[in-house]
């Protein structure tokens, strides 16, 4: 990703850690943790941890100093014990690996004292299979962050992104090919220092490390309240998994092809309950059974059953479910405030879609032409504001859902506010 011009300088480094975080969104959906480097880039990496409900923790790496001028950083030591050399500087100052033996014993030293003082004897957090971002408050020459790159790398992250708030346009160079997006403010032609791109500097202790994650801890939900129900409609009965965070701000009642163990769906879902939202996730009965009957009841007895009864009401809904499940906002459109398709034929759902006022958004798969020409069609026919969106559909890779999260999240926090529903 290329830096996009921002004015700076931050006031401070929370600043800059919320300021990244309209950033690094779309990039960290699936199960994110962010990583912070102590000790700057901890305020950073705590707003960025709240503002993505994400796990938080700090990563300790050493960068290793030129011996007499401790400020030159030729290698760093990862929390992992290896030590990556900048050889090139190394080559070029004409100092052999050998004459730093002294400055790494004492980097390793400090560094185990720093992850005893952060983290006592306490593991890492699970790294693998979920998006990992390593934050730092600035990279001057990307030594330090390379180093802990490669160490998470090595746990398998599903993604690893890298997010600093202002750079040098050379660490920007290294670090591109380290991760699997790089997320940049600011990369000044002028970068000096990254101090100088901060109205406040000051220099932080162990105890702000230490206090910080703390803070940001015991700002965490506690529980999310999972139950499986029944929703009779009619005769018939419709299963699904309700889930509830502890601070709410919204629900979504949602539906895919493959219903509750629909990958693609658990996915989105955990991303909406991260952002506040309780998600109800439908198996889809049959519409014979249930007379095409079940949206509206779903939605009614959610109304009427839940503690969400008074929260704003979102749908979402996928493939086949994209024919009826909108329809709950045609007959309920008090209750329904906002509704997201992803792929399918909504368009077959014909006239009745004029009845749905709520503001819709339709997203297809840049390879499904069929998807695409259906939402043209049903934005002759929906009630309401519409928009459609093209999103990224990468081959044999299956995180299609990545970027159609997003957009979701994005269209519900617009659209599902208190005086909305």
């Amino acid at each position: 990703m290329n830096p996009v011009p921002v004015s700076l300088p931050f006031a401070d480094r929370a600043e800059a850690g919320r300021r990244l975080a309209e950033r690094v969104r779309a990039h960290a959906v699936d199960d994110p943790l962010v990583l912070a480097l102590p000790r700057g880039g901890v305020p950073v990496g705590a707003e960025l941890a709240r503002a993505l409900g994400a796990d938080f923790d700090v990563l300790v790496v050493r960068k290793i100093g030129l011996p007499g001028h401790p400020e030159t950083g030729v290698g760093a030591v990862s929390e992992d014990g290896r030590v990556l050399y900048d050889d090139l500087a190394l080559a070029r100052m004409h100092i052999p690996r050998q004459a730093l033996s002294d400055t790494v014993a004492s980097e390793r030293d400090e560094l185990d004292r720093r992850r005893r003082t952060y983290r006592g004897e306490r593991p890492l957090p699970r790294i693998a299979g979920r998006d990992c971002v390593v934050v730092d408050d600035g990279a001057a020459t990307g030594g330090t962050a390379r180093a802990a790159l490669r160490t998470v790398r090595q746990a398998g992250p599903a993604r690893l992104i890298l997010a600093v708030p202002v750079a040098s346009p050379e660490a920007v160079e290294l670090l591109r090919g380290e991760v699997d997006a790089l997320v940049v403010l600011g990369a000044p032609d002028n970068f000096r220092s990254v101090g100088e791109w901060y109205r406040e500097f000051d220099q932080l202790s162990d105890e702000n490390v230490t206090s910080t994650l703390f803070e940001v801890e015991r700002s965490r939900p506690r529980s999310e309240v999972a139950r499986v129900v029944r929703v009779p409609v009619g005769r018939a009965y419709v299963d699904a998994d309700l889930t509830m965070p502890e601070e709410l701000r919204g629900v979504v009642v949602m539906a895919f092809d493959h219903g509750r163990v629909d990958p693609r769906g658990r996915a989105i879902a955990s991303a909406l309950r991260r952002a506040g939202y309780a998600t109800l996730l439908v198996d889809p009965p049959d519409e014979e059974e249930t007379s095409g009957e079940w949206p509206a009841a779903v939605v009614t007895w959610l109304r009427r059953a839940t503690d969400a009864a008074g929260e704003p009401l979102g749908i979402l809904c996928s493939g086949a479910t994209a024919e009826s499940l909108p329809l709950a906002a045609a007959a309920l459109p008090e209750d329904v405030s906002a509704v997201v398709v992803h792929g399918g034929r909504i368009d077959r759902a014909g006239e009745a879609l004029a009845g749905v006022r709520a503001p819709t958004l339709l997203l297809a798969e840049s390879g499904d032409a069929s998807a695409r020409e259906s939402g043209e069609r049903a934005r002759t026919l929906l009630g309401g504001p519409v928009e459609s969106v093209v999103v990224s559909a990468p081959e044999g890779d299956g995180e299609a859902w990545r970027e159609a999260a997003v957009r979701t999240l994005d269209w519900f926090d617009r659209h599902l506010t208190r005086d909305s529903g």
